[in-house]
């Protein structure tokens, strides 16, 4: 199969990653004008913090869009199935919508990204500029060579946590941390993250390990970007889901006091 980009592709490709940009750029207006109208406290913010409460507006969106349509192509349509009548290797299998929300999604991390950078360290520490910088070096390196779709799609899956963690910290700057739902949300994120972020590379490793003779001729740097970049997403994961462990030990332990 021939996976150079077609002159569609070629259009097609730029403007999904043009799109996922002015994507964040809307929905942090929308953000600010929204929540200016529906939360009395947002006017009474620091600038920083409105910054990044419009911010963590567009990463819950681009968040819920990837998880939705990544989830539908990798385990609902006929795209990524094991077949063995189909002569396309699963590493070289693609699609518009595939193509495209990646490209959407390389637009997200570009912006986020420079926002990262430029208000550096209030958005994120060094930690969320190499999460980022992985992302567009994985990303890219599909887009350009029309192969490992599958892998981005699934790694893309582990941004279903975000809405919980963005709503962890609204209702922390709003003074709800004593609320039933910042309890529930946090229960929420520890179950989220444990999944999308933890159990989901004990699918990931192993499909890459029995699929292996397909996944070292992917790239012209053989399997290495398909076995370092989510070895190290993995491990800042666990990193994180241990933060998140003792957070949620030291919550229900106050709980249970009350």
């Amino acid at each position: 199969m021939d996976q150079n980009p077609s002159q569609k592709e070629q259009i097609m490709l730029p403007f999904s990653v043009v799109s996922g940009i002015l994507m964040c750029k809307t929905v942090y207006d929308i953000t600010g004008n929204v929540s200016s109208q529906l939360y009395k406290g947002y006017n009474g913010l620091k600038t920083k913090d409105k910054i990044e409460w419009n911010n963590r507006g567009f990463s819950t969106f681009h968040s819920l869009v990837v998880t939705v349509v990544s989830f539908y192509l990798v385990f609902i349509s006929d795209i990524f199935k094991e077949d063995p009548h189909n002569p396309v290797t699963l590493t070289e299998r693609k699609s518009h919508l595939s193509s495209s929300l990646q490209g959407i999604s390389l637009g997200y991390f570009i912006a986020d990204f420079a926002m990262i950078v430029w208000f550096f360290p209030s958005l994120g520490g060094m930690e969320y500029v190499l999460h980022h910088l992985l992302a567009i070096f994985s990303i890219s390196l599909t887009l350009t060579s029309g192969k490992g779709h599958l892998y981005v799609h699934t790694l893309l899956l582990t941004e279903a946590t975000t809405p919980f963690v963005n709503l962890r910290w609204y209702l922390d700057l709003a003074g709800k941390k004593s609320s039933t739902l910042y309890l529930y949300n946090g229960l929420a994120m520890f179950f989220g993250w444990l999944v999308a972020r933890i159990l989901l590379f004990a699918y990931f490793f192993p499909h890459l390990y029995f699929h292996f003779d397909e996944v070292k001729n992917t790239f012209p740097l053989g399997p290495y970007p398909l076995v370092t970049v989510p070895s190290v997403l993995a491990l800042m994961n666990l990193f994180w889901f241990s933060k998140i462990l003792k957070g949620a030990i030291k919550t229900l332990a106050k709980t249970k006091n009350c």
